[in-house]
């Protein structure tokens, strides 16, 4: 398709967006990106292409909606098959890739989560250790490379690190600390790396900026059922 085709609904701060814009850049594919305002509501298009969930991201390819984060990112694979591959062309590793990008929807995001929305400094603490220890079954998904990916930046890459900027947000706003070189030095290496690539690093927002929309967009609606970008 010609230039222009594929459009991206968006909302920049969102974690979930950025796995698809992660994609987009490490396949070097031309596209539109079109902001969502979710604090004045949703536009007539975001329902339109997405109806069932209404959330953001919703890849436009031509006139045909892709939704989902995850499912975006396997789509932009696929169908961009030059570039750097993002998810393991073995059906093994494929699988395995995909247990710990759910891995990262069932566990990190919900303790990310419980971080947030502590009602005091004691359970907050205890959230912050519940953290650690998913963080430290989530290690074993790596192989003393770079990237979870290996070498190159990879699907489970993507599925955890669109969280990258949010870790520095959380250890700010509630004064904690998540990574450290005494207990974590492997993930703090990897975060370093992960926000370092050329592909990250110009497209995450400053934690400054994801500071704002967490005040603004994020911990107002918290408490809510379900996220706001999915």
């Amino acid at each position: 398709m010609a230039k222009g085709d594929e459009k991206l609904l968006d909302a920049r701060a969102s974690p979930y967006v950025l796995r698809a814009r992660f994609a987009l850049k490490l396949k070097s594919v031309d596209y539109e990106y079109l902001e969502e305002n979710l604090r004045e509501g949703k536009s007539e298009l975001l329902l339109k292409s997405n109806p069932v969930h209404k959330k953001v991201p919703v890849l436009l390819h031509g006139d045909r909606p892709v939704c989902e984060s995850l499912i975006i990112v396997q789509y932009i694979d696929e169908v961009w098959t030059y570039g750097p591959s993002i998810v393991p062309s073995d059906p093994y590793d494929r699988a395995i890739a995909r247990f710990w990008a759910a891995f990262v929807e069932d566990k990190v995001y919900p303790s990310m989560r419980e971080i947030m929305t502590a009602n005091d400094e004691e359970a907050r603490g205890e959230s912050v250790a519940k953290f650690k220890e998913v963080l430290d079954a989530f290690m074993k998904s790596s192989k003393g490379k770079p990237f979870f990916g290996g070498d190159e930046i990879g699907y489970v890459d993507i599925a955890f690190g669109a969280f990258a900027g949010w870790f520095k947000v959380i250890e700010k706003a509630f004064n904690v600390e998540l990574f450290d070189e005494a207990t974590t030095p492997n993930l703090l290496a990897w975060v370093d790396a992960f926000l370092a690539h050329p592909a990250i690093g110009d497209i995450t927002p400053s934690t400054d900026e994801l500071l704002e929309f967490a005040k603004n967009v994020v911990l107002p609606t918290m408490k809510a059922v379900a996220p706001a970008s999915q």
